[in-house]
Formats: structure tokens, C-alpha cells, sequence
């Protein structure tokens, strides 16, 4: 039997007093976004996660800054988890419900396959059937009404998916943030899921700061 893989997903919160350490040493560094947990998080990154929807994505895409950046740089895969035909499905809904969010759903995800074309990464769009079990997972967590699940959500989900025998620990997630996000129910799933061992926490105060695509 082959050893356990050891995969970190780091969250743009404050970092557990001491992970550094833990997450360089790890197979499989997962970030998010702008990797705000670079240098207290240590600084291995192999794969970020970006909101490739809305204005987080054009924020990205637009900035020489995010582009050149030691972490994006580092990374040989950027992941997008917002699957183009679920969210182009959700546009209307929401522009009635929240029509406040007019640009959530504009999509970016071919910038993205581009960028990724442009500097040898490899660029994977998680399947909105991922987006979909973390909200029937979510149901029984009584997470009221929402958006969307928060990326770090889709994240834990699907690495949980493709490595369920490896060990996944988790750090920088606070779940607060964005009020569209269920973050109270994602706490209590992620609780869960450390409660059967299928996830871990590495200990220590977090905090998250609130954005749209949090």
C-alpha cells in the first residue's frame, strides 16, 4: 500500500501559529485567489483556486501584480470553480433575487485557459456536479437561503473526491465572509467531515476576510 498523500488547502485567513512549516512540507499545496496565506503560510503553492466568475475574476486577469506573482508563478495549475453552464444557468434567478449581482455571472473562464495556455499550466474547470453535492451535503446543516457555496467549500469537496484515501488538512478558513456564502452550514459540514476523519484542521485562530468570491 502506497503512503498517504499529504494535501493542504490554505484559506486567505490568518494561518495556524506554526503551519508554515507543515504546509512547505506537504505533497499538494492548494491556495485561493490573490494568496493572501503566502509568506505566514508558507510559501509552497502548486495549485490556486480562483473565482473565475464576476468581478474577483476580471480583478485577477487585470492585474500584472496577480499575474507575476511569486505564488501564481509557483503554482502548475489553476483551477476555476465555477463551471460556465451552472452559473450561466443561475444568471437569471439571480438577477431577480439579487439583482445587485448583475456581473456575478460573467464568466472568464476561457481568460483563464488562455492565461494558463500563455504560461504552462494546466487549467481544470470543477464540474458543477461538485457544485451540486456540496449543496445537497449542505441541506441537512439548515443553511437558510444562499448564493453559492464558498469556493473553499467546492475546494474541500472535490479533493475529497479525487484523494479519498490521502490525508486533507485544511487551515486560514474561518467561515465568515461574504453573507451569500452559508458559511454557518459549511462550518458545521466541514465539522463533520473531521469528525469522521476525512478532514483535519490544523489548530489555531483564523480569520477570513470578506469578499465577493470568498
Amino acid at each position: 500500500m502506497s503512503a498517504k498523500r499529504r494535501i493542504m488547502i490554505v484559506g486567505n485567513g490568518e494561518i495556524a501559529e506554526g503551519a508554515a512549516k507543515e504546509i512547505d512540507a506537504a505533497d499538494l499545496v492548494v491556495r485561493f485567489n490573490d494568496c493572501r496565506s503566502i509568506q505566514t503560510g508558507g510559501s509552497r503553492t502548486d495549485i490556486v483556486a480562483v473565482c473565475n466568475t464576476g468581478r474577483p475574476a476580471r480583478a485577477m486577469l487585470g492585474s500584472a501584480e496577480w499575474r507575476n506573482s511569486p505564488p501564481i508563478a509557483a503554482a502548475s495549475e489553476i483551477w476555476s470553480v465555477r463551471d460556465p453552464g451552472k452559473f450561466a444557468a443561475l444568471r437569471a434567478p439571480l438577477s431577480q433575487s439579487h439583482p445587485e449581482l448583475n456581473d456575478f455571472c460573467d464568466d472568464y473562464t476561457d481568460q483563464f485557459t488562455a492565461f494558463c495556455k500563455a504560461t504552462g499550466k494546466r487549467h481544470v474547470v470543477i464540474d458543477q456536479s461538485v457544485h451540486e453535492s456540496v449543496d445537497e451535503a449542505l441541506r441537512p446543516h439548515e443553511p437558510g437561503l444562499y448564493v453559492v457555496p464558498s469556493s473553499g467549500m467546492i475546494v474541500i469537496a472535490d479533493l475529497l473526491l479525487r484523494y479519498p484515501n490521502d490525508d486533507i488538512a485544511i487551515t486560514g478558513f474561518s467561515h465568515t465572509g461574504w453573507d451569500g456564502h452559508p458559511f454557518a452550514a459549511e462550518k458545521r459540514l466541514v465539522d463533520l467531515y473531521v469528525s469522521l476523519g476525512r478532514l483535519r484542521r490544523i489548530a489555531g485562530k483564523t480569520s477570513i476576510v470578506p469578499s465577493q468570491g470568498a
